[in-house]
């Protein structure tokens, strides 16, 4: 089995076929379900790079003293391994988080994964590794830079408790990666849950995201059920409930 991209950059699976024994090409529904086997591998491998990257970021925040803060969470920051672990690279901007200063710096981080705050604001703190890590696991999800949905419900969902009434519906079946089928069972549960936590990342107000160290525990928690068929989740049904956190 291989995979390859078409002209109009849907990911294929591609696998050369053998006659059997009486001279018929093997069960084709045999065939099928190796190729949704092996697409659900793809969406699988994806959610590993996110949790690889909760964890890296948990250790910096949490295992680290004084904690370390990046600041330059991109995906171009974010290399995989050849069994597709993802790692955290370029320290190069990195800041100890010192408990006796004001941590005041001049700006730092990729245009379109860096925090809101930081427009007005050059304080960094571990929110703002958060809110980066919360657009590299859309990035992730979507096979795209997620700006323009971003951009579109940082008014509505991401700064109060309504949503807009253009995003509200949208599915999250036409919102994932175009080119990979809809996930099933484990997998589905698996994107809903990390979807939810990137909104919840995304918040504009600093102090309601959760914290690295709590979205490593959810990223290794069971996945909860659906409570309804994939196709039929809205952007509405998994946007956060906000809570302070430190």
């Amino acid at each position: 089995m291989s995979y390859a991209s078409s002209q109009s950059g849907q990911v294929i699976a591609v696998k050369k076929l053998h006659p059997s024994r009486d001279g018929e090409l093997m069960n084709l529904r045999t065939f099928r379900n190796e190729i949704r086997r092996r697409t659900g591998d793809e969406l699988d491998r994806r959610l590993n790079v996110v949790k690889g990257v909760a964890n890296a970021l948990s250790y910096l925040h949490h295992d680290c003293s004084p904690p370390i803060i990046h600041r330059d969470i991109s995906s171009s920051n974010v290399p995989l391994d050849l069994e597709y672990g993802a790692h955290v690279s370029d320290f190069g901007t990195a800041r100890l988080l010192m408990p006796d200063s004001t941590n005041w710096t001049s700006f730092a981080g990729t245009f379109g994964y860096t925090a809101p705050e930081l427009a007005y604001t050059m304080r960094v703190n571990k929110k703002c590794d958060v809110y980066s890590f919360g657009v590299v696991t859309m990035k992730v999800i979507m096979g795209m830079h997620p700006g323009d949905l971003i951009s579109s419900l940082s008014a509505s969902a991401f700064s109060s408790s309504s949503c807009s009434q253009i995003n509200q519906h949208a599915l999250l079946k036409d919102v994932i990666d175009q080119r990979i089928p809809l996930p099933e069972n484990r997998v589905a549960e698996g994107v809903v849950s990390i979807i939810k936590i990137a909104f919840a990342c995304l918040l504009a107000n600093p102090q309601s995201r959760p914290t690295m160290r709590q979205v490593a525990s959810e990223l290794i928690a069971r996945w909860p059920l659906l409570p309804k068929a994939f196709s039929a989740i809205t952007l509405e049904d998994l946007m956060p409930q906000t809570t302070v956190t430190s």
